[in-house]
């Protein structure tokens, strides 16, 4: 993509002459818009519409105070809620979480995540390798190598579209497209571009206007630019028509959603918490918009969960929209007839340790985590593996976390275990053999 310089102007419209002046008008994970959807059409692949919402918990979230309490233990472990009944007998969520409890019945809890190692990213939820391995690599965003496979559904609305806003401590953001090359990168629509793809404060006139400007750019990168450009204008105009296209615009414009199913998700806040996410419920109602509208993975960075103090008081604090949103969504999708198509999985990067600090407080516990799933035609409402009576280890059906990177890929008619070819044409493996999607869900 090649950006043109010079001083940094702000227009009217809140946009800025630099960042439009990219060409093609979205910078799209590093490569502009005509660029994803060239390599996209090139591929010319897949059709049918199975999709995956994943939600990443920034920061790890308590185990124990959520999905896996244990009432029977210390004090000193079992923290300050009580269980609470859920739509499933004889299983309990914690008291912070009314609104999932009923909703228990569309879920699969998992309670025995094993696998992860001790660090705090994302590159493990979202590529099933540990970030030092997944960068010296080269693996890819699981969504990246959904939009290799599977292409497009509609030409108008990229594949992989990642929520995930820029986040302070920046191993909780997504990585990309890896060996693929950034031709499936995600197109990210955060950090205010979601309001540049919605096109509400451009009048039409003044957008055509951009438009023929970017044209007479383009004229002078012919006469300069010594790569061939054979065909690049109906590239151009593609990327303008996902920019001014009504199925985007609408599926990103939640104002435009029945306010009663707006308020039942809960608006929340784009203001960040702590180094990590927001708790922006929008953008889960903004997901399920999306994979409507054609989108097959739409992921969300969700809320910060690093509770090393205070963790009590945070959880009272955040968990009643987090029950809000998740529980939603998860509704929504069956609601809408979406949960034979659709995945919903939600999960952080590890649990918090069984006892309590000094600090009223969590640390960090990689030996055992938990997971929800939701929809995708996969066998929910039941409880997978168990702790011990401390939530400290895993004692029964012990769920490796590239597990569920398998199940994801085989609820989306993928074969885990196939080879994609890497920018050089090398046959690169998805998941390693070793990982396998849970039979219990399938």
């Amino acid at each position: 993509m090649m950006t043109l310089g010079g001083p940094s102007y702000r227009y009217c419209d809140g946009q800025t002459r630099r960042s439009f002046l990219k060409l093609g008008g979205l910078a799209m994970g590093g490569l502009s818009l005509p660029g994803l959807l060239r390599a996209e059409q090139a591929a010319g692949i897949g059709r049918s519409h199975k999709a995956v919402i994943m939600v990443y918990l920034s920061g790890g979230i308590s185990h124990q105070d959520t999905f896996d309490l244990k009432p029977e233990a210390p004090a000193e472990i079992r923290g300050e809620f009580n269980p609470i009944d859920t739509a499933l007998p004889g299983v309990h969520f914690g008291e912070l979480l009314p609104m999932l409890s009923r909703s228990a019945d569309k879920l699969a809890v998992i309670r025995s995540i094993v696998g992860l190692r001790d660090e705090h990213t994302s590159w493990q939820n979202l590529t099933g390798y540990p970030m030092s391995q997944a960068q010296r690599e080269g693996k890819p965003h699981f969504g990246s190598i959904v939009s290799r496979v599977q292409g497009v559904v509609d030409p108008v609305v990229p594949p992989f579209v990642d929520l995930f806003p820029t986040m302070q401590h920046r191993p909780y953001n997504s990585g990309g497209p890896g060996h693929l090359g950034l031709a499936y990168a995600g197109a990210r629509l955060g950090d205010g571009d979601a309001a540049l793809m919605t096109q509400t404060t451009v009048e039409p006139d003044r957008f055509d206007r951009r438009r023929a400007l970017l044209d007479r750019f383009d004229d002078w990168r012919r006469d300069v630019d010594s790569q061939p450009v054979a065909g690049l204008d109906a590239f151009y105009q593609r990327a303008f028509n996902v920019l001014t296209s009504d199925t985007v615009a609408r599926a990103l414009d939640v104002t435009k959603e029945d306010p009663k199913v707006r308020d039942r998700y809960g608006i929340g806040s784009s203001k960040h918490l702590g180094d990590g996410a927001p708790m922006w419920n929008d953008q889960l109602l903004m997901a399920r918009r999306l994979v409507e509208s054609g989108a097959r993975v739409v992921t969300v960075a969700y809320g910060f969960w690093d509770t090393h103090g205070n963790n009590f008081n945070h959880l009272r604090n955040h968990l009643p929209l987090f029950d809000q949103g998740i529980s939603a969504l998860v509704d929504d999708i069956y609601a809408r007839g979406l949960d034979k198509d659709v995945t919903v999985v939600v999960w952080g990067e590890f649990g918090r340790t069984p006892k309590i600090n000094k600090d009223a407080g969590r640390d960090h516990w990689a030996p055992v985590s938990n997971a929800l799933i939701s929809g995708g035609g996969l066998n929910v409402g039941q409880v997978i593996g168990s702790t011990d009576k401390h939530a400290a280890y895993a004692v029964a059906s012990p769920i490796h976390y590239q597990d569920v990177l398998a199940t994801v890929y085989h609820a989306m008619g993928i074969d885990p275990h196939a080879f994609v070819d890497d920018l050089a044409g090398r046959p690169i493996p998805i998941l390693p053999s070793t990982a396998r999607p849970i039979r219990r869900l399938i």
